[in-house]
C-alpha cells in the first residue's frame, strides 16, 4: 500500500478504524478516503464495517449529535431538513464532462469538467472542518452477484450515514472479499453538509453542489441535507448506473419490481414499471394481494438469455404525504411500529408522535417540524403559511419489514425473470387503462418514449400541460437520450424471450372531468396484462396495440373489486383518439430533438410511420374509434 497518507489517517483515525481500512488491501479505497480526509479536514474518521456493533454507534451519533431526535417509539426517530433544503436541487446537480463529451451532453445539465472539478474541490476544502465523519460500504444490489456494485460513502452526516444502513446492503464483507481483478471498480461518494445552524441544518446552501462525474464514478455533494441531494447511494448512483448500464449493454431503470399473484393459477408473475411522479408507482408496487421485491430502482441483466432484474435497495425513501390507514394499510401500519424508521420533515408534537399532511387523523396545534418551532397559523419569512409538514416530507425504513414483501424475489442474487413491464402516464384524453405493445420495440418507442405527466391543479402553473418523460427517467439519464433509448431497444431484443410491455393509465376522466375507476381499478389492470402474458384473453386490434375485451374486464371487476363496470364506460375508457394520439407522437418528436440533436433517424422514422398509421385508420374509421371497429 502506498504510504502516503498514513500518519493524516492515523491521526484522524482510532487503531481499530484504521485497521479496518487498511484491512481491505484497497489501494484505491485508501486514496479515495485519504484524500478527502486531507481535503475536507474532519475531526476524525470512523471506518464501520457490517456489523451490528458498528452500525448501532451510527444511531447513536445521529441522535448524539442532534442530526435526528427521538419519539414516542423507542426505535423511530425523527429529522428535520433546513426549510431552504426539501428537494432535490435540480440547478446545482451537473455532470462534470470532459471536453470531447460536452457538445452531446449541454442539455442534461452539464458543466466542463475543469470548470466543476475546480468549483466542487474549492466548495470542499475545509468543509468538515471540526466535524467527525464516517465511512460505509454498501452494495447497489445483492452483495456477492453479478448485479452488484460497491459503493464507498464518506460523510459528515450521520443522518445520511444511518439512512444509507437502512437503504442499502452493508458491503464491508464485500469488500474485503474482492479478487485483485474487482478493487477498481466501485462507486464513491463524497459528501458533507457543511456548516449547521443550532438546528443542526446545511446553512451554506448557496453553495449547495451536487457534482456527478460519471467516466470516474465518483459524485460530490456539498452543502445540503436533504436525502435526495445528501444520500449519494440514491440517485446520484443511479445517474452513475445508468451511463455504465449504457457502456456494458445492461440496464439501470427507474422502475418497481413486483410480483402479481394469481392464487386461482397457482402461479407467480414478475412485472417492472416506471411512472413519473403522482403517476401511481408505488401504489402500482403496493396494490392489496400482490408482492412487492422494490418501489423505484431496478438494474435488469440478460441472464442466460433470460431478462431478468434485481431491486436495488433494500428500503424505501418514501413521500408520506397522504400515506393514511385506508389507501396505503400496509405502510401505515408499519409506520405505527415501534421498528426502526426515519422520518424526515414532518410535524413532532408535544406527546412526541409523528404527524403529516393526509394522514387521515387531528394534528395538535403546535409542535417542532421543518421550520423550527411551530404553531398552526404560523407564516413564513416570505408570508407564506407554513402547514404541519413539507408536502415532500419522508419515511425511510427497510423493506423487509413489509407483510407483502416477495422474500425470495427481494433476496434472489440472480435477481427474478421479468416477464412483464408496465408503463404509466398521467393523461386525461388519449392513453386507454391498459393496452399490450405488440413487440418490445414498440413498446420502448410509443409506450416508455411517450410517457408524458398531466399538470394538475395541485401544479403551480397552469393546468393539464403534459409535461414529457420518456421511462419516467429523464431526471436521471446521465447520457444523450436517444441514444439511451436505442440501448433499452437494443437490450430488449437480446433476450430469448423478451418480456411483454403494456401501458397503463389510471387518469382518464369522463366527459363532466371526473375520473372514471377508482384507485384499485389498476389491479384490474395488472391482472388482465398477467392473463395475457400466460396466453390468456383475447384482444381487440388499436393503431397502437391489444385492449382488452369488455367481458373479461367486467368480470376481473367483479372478481377483484365486486364492482359492476358499465359496457358504456368500458367503451368510453378503451375509444382510440387518432388526433390526440398523433399530438402526442409530434410532441414526443419535438422533446427528442429539443433534448438530443443526434437522436438517431430510425426513430423518428418509427414514430412517423405510426403517425402515418393513425392518419389512414382516422380516415378510415373516424377520430374516434370504438373497441372493435379498428381492422387494421
Amino acid at each position: 500500500m502506498n504510504p502516503k497518507y498514513d500518519d493524516l489517517l492515523k491521526s484522524k483515525m482510532s487503531a481499530e478504524s484504521y485497521a479496518k481500512l487498511t484491512a481491505l488491501k484497497n489501494q484505491k479505497v485508501y486514496d479515495f478516503v485519504g484524500e478527502f480526509a486531507e481535503h475536507c479536514d474532519p475531526a476524525s474518521i470512523f471506518v464501520c464495517d457490517d456489523s451490528e456493533k458498528d452500525n448501532q454507534y451510527i444511531r447513536d451519533q445521529a441522535l448524539a449529535k442532534g442530526e435526528e431526535h427521538s419519539m414516542a417509539l423507542s426505535k423511530q426517530t425523527i429529522h428535520w431538513d433546513g426549510y431552504g433544503d426539501q428537494a432535490r436541487d435540480k440547478v446545482n446537480t451537473r455532470y462534470m464532462v470532459y471536453p470531447e463529451n460536452l457538445e452531446k451532453m449541454k442539455t442534461l445539465n452539464s458543466v466542463a469538467y475543469d470548470e466543476g472539478y475546480k468549483e466542487i474541490m474549492g466548495i470542499a476544502k475545509d468543509n468538515m472542518k471540526g466535524k467527525d465523519a464516517v465511512v460505509k460500504f454498501f452494495a447497489e444490489g445483492p452483495t456477492g452477484s453479478v448485479f452488484t456494485i460497491p459503493c464507498v460513502q464518506f460523510t459528515d452526516s450521520w443522518y445520511v450515514a444511518h439512512s444509507e444502513s437502512i437503504l442499502y446492503r452493508t458491503a464491508y464483507e464485500h469488500f474485503l472479499n474482492m479478487k485483485e481483478s474487482e478493487k477498481g471498480d466501485f462507486f464513491r461518494f463524497i459528501h458533507s453538509a457543511g456548516k449547521l445552524d443550532d438546528r443542526g441544518c446545511s446553512v451554506d446552501l448557496d453553495n449547495r453542489r451536487i457534482y456527478m462525474d460519471t467516466q470516474n464514478n465518483i459524485v460530490y455533494s456539498m452543502n445540503d441535507q436533504y436525502a435526495g441531494n445528501s444520500v449519494g447511494l440514491k440517485k446520484h448512483s443511479m445517474r452513475l448506473a445508468i451511463s455504465k448500464s449504457g457502456k456494458e449493454g445492461w440496464l439501470c431503470e427507474h422502475m418497481f419490481v413486483m410480483a402479481c399473484v394469481n392464487k386461482e393459477k397457482n402461479r407467480k408473475t414478475y412485472f417492472t414499471g416506471a411512472y413519473p411522479s403522482a403517476c401511481g408507482k408505488t401504489s402500482t408496487a403496493m396494490i392489496p394481494g400482490e408482492q412487492i421485491v422494490g418501489d423505484d430502482i431496478a438494474y435488469f441483466r440478460n441472464i442466460n438469455g433470460e431478462f431478468r432484474a434485481v431491486n436495488v435497495e433494500f428500503g424505501m425513501f418514501g413521500i408520506i404525504k397522504d400515506v393514511n390507514a385506508k389507501d396505503d394499510p400496509v405502510i401505515y401500519e408499519n409506520l405505527m411500529k415501534d421498528q426502526e424508521v426515519i422520518f424526515s420533515n414532518i410535524l413532532l408534537g408535544k406527546d412526541k408522535k409523528p404527524y403529516w399532511l393526509g394522514q387521515g387523523v387531528d394534528a395538535p396545534d403546535e409542535g417542532l417540524n421543518h421550520f423550527g418551532e411551530w404553531k398552526k397559523g404560523v407564516k413564513d419569512a416570505k408570508g407564506n403559511e407554513v402547514g404541519i409538514a413539507h408536502g415532500n416530507a419522508r419515511y425511510t425504513m427497510r423493506l423487509d419489514y413489509l407483510d407483502n414483501i416477495d422474500e425470495k424475489g427481494f433476496n434472489a442474487k440472480d435477481g427474478v425473470k421479468v416477464e412483464g413491464i408496465l408503463y404509466g402516464g398521467r393523461d386525461s384524453d388519449t392513453t386507454v387503462p391498459v393496452e399490450e405493445s405488440p413487440n418490445w420495440k414498440d413498446g420502448i418507442l410509443l409506450k416508455a418514449a411517450t410517457l408524458e405527466s398531466e399538470t394538475t391543479s395541485a401544479t403551480l402553473g397552469a393546468e393539464g400541460v403534459r409535461k414529457p418523460s420518456p421511462m419516467a427517467n429523464m431526471d436521471f439519464v446521465s447520457y444523450p437520450l436517444g441514444e439511451y433509448t436505442i440501448n433499452n431497444i437494443k437490450f430488449g431484443e437480446s433476450v430469448k424471450n423478451c418480456p411483454k410491455v403494456f401501458s397503463t393509465n389510471y387518469f382518464m376522466r369522463g366527459p363532466k372531468g371526473e375520473f372514471m375507476t377508482s384507485k384499485l381499478a389498476k389491479k384490474v389492470w395488472l391482472h388482465w396484462a398477467e392473463g395475457r402474458i400466460h396466453g390468456e384473453y383475447e384482444t381487440y386490434d388499436t393503431p397502437t396495440g391489444k385492449i382488452p375485451l369488455y367481458k373479461d374486464v367486467k368480470e376481473l371487476f367483479k372478481k377483484y373489486l365486486d364492482e359492476d363496470f358499465s359496457e358504456a364506460d368500458y367503451t368510453y375508457l378503451f375509444t382510440f383518439r387518432c388526433s390526440k394520439w398523433v399530438q402526442k407522437l409530434e410532441r414526443t418528436k419535438a422533446f427528442y430533438e429539443k433534448m438530443d440533436a443526434n437522436t438517431p433517424k430510425e426513430i423518428y422514422d418509427y414514430w412517423d410511420a405510426a403517425i402515418a398509421k393513425i392518419n389512414a385508420a382516422k380516415e378510415k374509421y373516424g377520430d374516434e374509434i370504438k373497441p372493435g371497429d379498428y381492422k387494421g
